[in-house]
């Protein structure tokens, strides 16, 4: 239809491959849900439909639009928490227990978004465990360790079958500890000043006879919790939708990210399929 500039595919994951793939060759701008589709090549492909067609393609990692997920990613580009040594993530439920996806494919491609988003790298290799208790071959719990080419390495812990709802990603830097709480209604952000100083470890080497002379040369200071405004990030996913059609810019969250998250997934679900052998991506 001529009157239709853009669709919204908000569909079953095995869907959004064809569905998109038809709007793309129809002419129009695509937002799909995550994941933009199932395999990397469909990935792929969808991108170079877009790319040919001169349309937009925009995938729902509404993460991306959330204040506190940009804040954090403020404070690491000016360096606040100092080297990154590591980061926690957890995405934890008691259900809802899909029959059209997995655990890993329904939950991880948050935080997979979120970690590309703070680190501007993609990782370079995944090790990953699942467990199907509820259905067979459906993963209901899973455990992702990335490794990423700066040394930062990251844990994700993702299920449908822990008692509360948890939605906390942890970065662990040699200046400062964040923490980010999605479920908190107040404190979204917590940055502890806390750290042991490299330097001050290795001069005290094998003095450590006693908690407090370990004290001595441990960093424990003041605990922020900066304010954050609350803005819808759905809404501001979709009014970044409309603004990049008619402006012409590139999404945030476009196709390539898009393709990077299922990439990583792909690689994934090889591990799980080889008993948590770690896959290059």
């Amino acid at each position: 239809r001529a009157d239709i500039d853009a669709v919204a595919i908000a569909t079953p994951p095995a869907t959004h491959f064809e569905f998109a793939r038809k709007a793309l060759l129809a002419g129009k701008h695509v937002f799909v849900e995550k994941p933009l589709a199932q395999t990397v090549a469909e990935c792929e492909e969808l991108v170079r439909l877009a790319y040919d067609h001169q349309r937009t393609l925009m995938v729902g990692h509404t993460f991306l639009y959330d204040a506190a997920v940009n804040r954090i990613k403020t404070y690491l580009q000016e360096g606040l928490a100092g080297e990154i040594y590591y980061i926690n993530s957890r995405r934890l439920n008691f259900g809802i227990v899909r029959q059209d996806i997995d655990a890993m494919w329904n939950f991880a491609p948050h935080d997979l978004s979120i970690l590309l988003h703070w680190l501007n790298e993609s990782p370079a290799t995944i090790a990953a465990h699942g467990e199907a208790h509820l259905q067979e071959h459906l993963v209901d719990v899973a455990f992702l360790h990335l490794n990423f080419p700066s040394g930062i390495s990251a844990h994700i812990h993702v299920s449908w079958l822990d008692p509360s709802k948890v939605r906390q990603m942890t970065i662990v830097g040699s200046e400062k500890m964040i923490i980010y709480d999605d479920v908190h209604p107040d404190h979204k952000i917590q940055i502890y000043d806390k750290g042991i100083a490299k330097n001050n470890l290795a001069a005290h080497l094998g003095e450590f006879d006693s908690f407090g002379k370990f004290q001595l040369i441990r960093r424990a200071g003041d605990l922020l919790i900066p304010k954050i405004d609350f803005t819808e990030p759905l809404q501001v996913q979709c009014r970044h939708f409309i603004d990049c059609i008619r402006e012409n810019k590139r999404p945030v969250t476009d196709g390539e990210h898009g393709l990077a998250v299922v990439r990583i997934l792909e690689a994934g679900k090889k591990s799980m399929i080889e008993e948590g052998k770690a896959i290059l991506i």
